[in-house]
């Protein structure tokens, strides 16, 4: 079963419709409570496009203006909140994303699928740069981490927790992967270094394109 295609994907529309759930809010309080609440290490969160979704969740009918605030000569403040069509939507939207796996496509992803483009050592160099770079990433979540769990409950930071886990499996990976490349045992690593010393495509990697991939 995958997820389904909807009229709005831009993960920003769903957290605006979840905190529009609990009560009408004006857009730049939406932006306040995510920052206050950890939400940006998760959630991309840009003042300008918010004005944007909240306009595109109006248009197709997820939410509507729930009061216009007048003080003073201060500018009037509209204060959206979540229609009938739009709880559905966000129930809906969540169980997918929480049940169904989705294929995403990472960026590092696709550099490894690729990566014998790089010459063997080379890319040892850069796979520990992203090491280090990973451990400084890791260190600097879970210091973020142990603030937020100073303010708030866990249930509020379980996606940094999730982060914080990722980032750690992605540094164990790629130590496993380096310590395979040193001691020879990656298999196709011969083919791979005589590519960038001759030149040329090993011949058991041509034999390969005449086979059919394993579907997922």
């Amino acid at each position: 079963m995958g997820a389904k295609r909807r009229k709005l994907s831009n993960p920003l529309a769903l957290a605006v419709m979840v905190l529009l759930s609990e009560h009408p809010m004006h857009p730049y309080e939406i932006a306040q409570t995510l920052r206050r609440r950890g939400k940006e290490t998760s959630v991309k969160i840009n003042f300008g496009s918010l004005y944007t979704v909240v306009q595109n969740l109006e248009k197709h009918g997820y939410v509507e203006v729930a009061e216009v605030q007048r003080q003073g000569n201060r500018p009037e403040r509209t204060l959206y909140g979540l229609t009938g069509t739009g709880r559905e939507e966000m129930l809906d939207w969540m169980a997918d994303l929480v049940a169904v796996p989705a294929r995403e496509f990472p960026l590092f992803e696709t550099a490894l699928s690729l990566i014998g483009v790089l010459p063997p050592d080379e890319a040892v160099v850069l796979l520990e740069e992203r090491v280090d770079a990973l451990d400084i990433q890791h260190a600097a979540v879970e210091a973020i981490l142990s603030k937020l769990y100073e303010r708030m409950p866990r249930l509020f930071v379980v996606e940094t927790e999730f982060q914080l886990h990722m980032i750690a499996a992605q540094a164990k990976w790629i130590r496993g992967l380096l310590k395979d490349i040193a001691d020879g045992s990656l298999t196709g690593l011969d083919g791979w270094r005589q590519l960038h010393t001759t030149g040329e495509v090993p011949e058991e990697w041509e034999k390969l394109e005449g086979e059919d991939p394993p579907k997922p």
